[in-house]
């Protein structure tokens, strides 16, 4: 037998070559920040969510941009605008820190 951890059980999609993660599945839900884009209260709950959670700076950056791009692609140019000016937003403040 090999020593090799098991693919998840859950979840659909290929796995990625040279990866012992699946594609669509959550592997760890205890970290998911849920998101919501709809409209556009829905997008500033998400940013006012993300600037509250205890996570990195990448993270925050990581979940604002996926509901960025889902928001872009359905065409809601308003809450497109909300997350690039939230993003713009925690970039300043993490250049502040850095500074200092």
């Amino acid at each position: 037998m090999s020593n090799k951890k098991k693919d998840p059980k859950v979840g659909t999609g290929k796995k990625p070559k040279g990866s012992g993660r699946r594609l669509y599945t959550d592997e760890n839900p205890k970290d998911t920040v849920r998101i919501k884009f709809a409209t556009v209260a829905d997008a500033k709950a998400t940013v006012a969510k993300v600037k509250k959670i205890n996570k990195p700076y990448a993270r925050k950056i990581q979940i604002l941009t996926v509901a960025e791009q889902r928001a872009k692609v359905m065409g809601k140019t308003e809450v497109v605008a909300i997350f690039k000016k939230a993003k713009e937003q925690l970039k300043r403040e993490h250049e502040r820190k850095k500074k200092k």
